[in-house]
């Protein structure tokens, strides 16, 4: 359950800061794709890291 709740708390952050973001009106640091493509790859080698230790 603990595993879930990291997912959960960084799913808020991520939209505390959009919604800050939208308020302010700046354009995210990142085109969306690109992020997304780059937080797959986090995802991913945290849990092969996690899998091999």
């Amino acid at each position: 359950m603990n595993g879930v709740l990291a997912y959960l708390e960084g799913f808020g952050a991520g939209i505390v800061v959009g919604i800050g973001y939208a308020l302010i009106r700046v354009k995210s640091p990142a085109p969306p794709t690109i992020g997304l493509v780059g937080l797959a790859g986090m995802l991913i080698g945290f849990s092969l890291l996690k899998a091999v230790a």
